[in-house]
């Protein structure tokens, strides 16, 4: 009798995850802090971080939620967000200010093989394209690979989100392709942009997110030097 072929399988993994979930413990940069989420601690700055520099909303066009009427209902919404657990909010605070201007989470944690992604990222007008921008997502990305332990991080954003999909790009996350018909959001069909960045990336990553945030980088009032070099 003919011998059957093998079948292909993946390499062994060696070693294992962790198995490591976020545990919400404050991330600490050099231009910004992230937090848990309070709504007692950061509501108010959040919310006057976009209610008057953002009127038309554009903050939220491509999140489930927001824009919102008044602080009541954006309070009651952040306190939603404070007793989640996956996904783990996070507050973006600026130490220059030390108003929070912006959040992020951690979610869909698969801690036996590995897996997290990044998301619910939204920042105020006035944070967005700031080395403080750019440092809170490095510190979710090195939380993730450094602390957590993952394989894989992911990024998705609505394919129709350029300036989200440029940030992945940009980030380092590579890109895997579209998932047709994946959400409704606020009515609206959502095709859904997938990125990904594994841990024999995050070496070089993160050398060009530490090269970007070095001081002397910046210009006295903040601007950046020598672009993020990350591929």
């Amino acid at each position: 009798m003919a011998k059957k072929p093998d079948r292909p399988v993946g390499p062994v993994v060696d070693p294992l995850p962790p198995g490591s979930k976020p545990d919400m413990r404050p991330l600490h940069g050099q231009w910004v802090l992230l937090e848990p989420v309070l709504a007692a601690k950061h509501a108010r700055a959040l919310y006057d971080s976009f209610k008057d520099s953002d009127p038309d909303g554009h903050v939220w066009t491509y999140l489930a939620y927001g824009p919102w009427q008044s602080f009541e209902q954006f309070e009651n919404w952040l306190k939603e967000r404070e007793a989640s657990r996956d996904p783990w909010f996070y507050a973006y605070v600026r130490r220059d200010t030390g108003k929070a201007a912006g959040m992020g989470s951690f979610m869909r944690a698969d801690a036996p093989n590995g897996v997290i992604e990044i998301g619910h990222i939204w920042m105020s007008p006035g944070l967005q394209q700031t080395r403080e921008a750019t440092e809170a997502i490095f510190l979710m990305i090195r939380h993730c690979f450094d602390d957590l332990g993952v394989r894989r991080l992911e990024w998705k954003c609505d394919s129709l989100n350029a300036p989200s999909r440029k940030a992945a790009e940009r980030f380092g996350f590579h890109f895997e392709g579209i998932f047709r018909q994946h959400f409704i959001v606020k009515g609206r069909n959502r095709d859904t942009a997938w990125y990904a960045m594994l841990d024999m990336d995050w070496p070089k990553v993160r050398k060009g997110f530490e090269a970007w945030l070095r001081p002397e980088n910046f210009r006295p009032d903040g601007r950046q030097i020598a672009k993020l070099q990350v591929g």
